[in-house]
């Protein structure tokens, strides 16, 4: 996989940078060794490792800053919701003569925020579809779920699908 890959854009400088080393080293083996000012410019070779050294560490330490504000959003992300998605089942009412409808409800519910956040995953990593798992699917339409399939921003999608739940489920 290549996309969103720094690989592809690194090999353009890397392979015409390496296939002139080797020609290089090949014509100073055959034609007589390197020039005589190439091995006592030591200062210039320490220069130029100090520098390579401190960008790979920098860019090293940027890369590893951003994973895990990454990771620390998503858990931060996934905890919300779990938080909303409980609030929403827990002030449900227990009147007996609704508990079809709450259930219903209920069930709803947890099934759009499981798929809610498999949208949210999918828009950020780099798996196919079919490695996130999710809940059933029972309980929602078909058509609706080829029209989020078709979509271009399934978590907008689905975060309305669950404000129009929640408003239609407000008396249970």
């Amino acid at each position: 996989r290549f996309r969103g890959s720094v690989l592809p854009k690194a090999m353009v400088f890397a392979v015409p940078s390496t296939v002139l080393a080797i020609i290089l080293h090949f014509v100073f083996d055959r034609f007589g060794g390197a020039p005589e000012n190439i091995n006592t410019s030591n200062s210039l070779w320490a220069s130029f490792t100090f520098v390579l050294g401190v960008l790979i560490v920098f860019r090293t330490n940027q890369a590893y800053s951003r994973y895990w504000e990454g990771a620390t959003l998503l858990l931060q992300v996934r905890g919300e919701w779990l938080n909303a998605a409980s609030s929403l089942v827990a002030f449900c009412t227990r009147d007996e003569a609704l508990e079809e409808s709450v259930q219903k409800f209920q069930h709803q519910l947890v099934r759009l925020m499981s798929l809610l956040y498999c949208a949210a995953l999918q828009d950020v990593a780099l798996v196919s579809d079919d490695e996130l798992e999710i809940l059933d699917m029972r309980g929602l339409d078909e058509e609706k779920l080829r029209f989020l399939v078709s979509s271009e921003e399934r978590c907008d999608v689905l975060l309305q699908w669950i404000r129009r739940l929640v408003v239609d489920n407000m008396s249970s």
